[in-house]
């Protein structure tokens, strides 16, 4: 096929809006071009993702390529568009099975060698591929922050040859787990246990049930403290 269509995703503050990866190849002369308001971190992907397939040992198809990244109007920005470009210039050569792609998003910046460097963002484009159903493949780097987003299913890989085997099935990719977190137990002493002082007990509880401040003094030392 000469058209692959991929899915990843853009930051806008909290948000993480959806971008469709559209790599198309045809003949005319060899060019690369990268369409759909990239910026300068975009424009860059081309000379990182040539790079990282040709030592990859891949095939770079010497004929004329586009890449869409749609919406148009929306801003793009960072590295990680890298991996789904890559991605999308293989199956629409025809080097990688596209028939699996439309099941998971992508976001990943590519080094020379093919090995995949953090991104920024992770958790928050988890949360919204979860949301689409799909699972979310990013560098093995960025896996601990995207595993905050509970039942979603993350896919780490170190490079890009780790993504193609899976999409390949030849070698799956296995699903982050992390770390269950431990939720910490405070013991904080009762007010219960205070023997006497019974105007100053009554105080503090009619300062917390209405969420006063209060102010202590503590003649001993002869300090003054402030709680609001």
């Amino acid at each position: 096929m000469s058209l692959a269509v991929l899915h990843s995703r853009a930051l806008a503050g909290m948000d993480a809006p959806e971008v469709t990866v559209e790599v198309h190849l045809a003949g005319g002369l060899p060019s690369f071009t990268i369409v759909g308001l990239p910026e300068t971190e975009v424009k860059e992907s081309r000379d990182r993702v040539r790079a990282a397939l040709v030592n990859a040992h891949f095939e770079f198809p010497a004929r004329r390529l586009t890449v869409n990244l749609a919406p148009a109007d929306l801003p793009k920005e960072s590295g990680r568009f890298d991996l789904p470009i890559a991605l999308g210039i293989l199956a629409a050569s025809g080097q990688l099975p596209a028939n699996r792609l439309d099941e998971y998003e992508f976001a990943g910046e590519l080094s020379l060698t093919g090995a995949l460097r953090p991104i920024r963002g992770g958790l928050a484009m988890t949360y919204k591929a979860h949301s689409r159903g799909r699972a979310f493949v990013l560098p093995r780097a960025s896996a601990a922050e995207a595993s905050l987003m509970r039942d979603a299913k993350i896919l780490p890989a170190n490079s890009l040859l780790e993504v193609c085997a899976h999409l390949a099935q030849k070698e799956s990719l296995q699903p982050y787990i992390g770390e269950a977190a431990i939720s910490a137990v405070f013991e904080y002493p009762d007010l219960a246990d205070v023997r006497g002082q019974a105007q100053a007990k009554r105080a503090l509880e009619i300062a917390a049930a209405g969420g006063h401040s209060l102010l202590l003094l503590c003649t001993n030392v002869c300090t003054t403290i402030s709680i609001h």
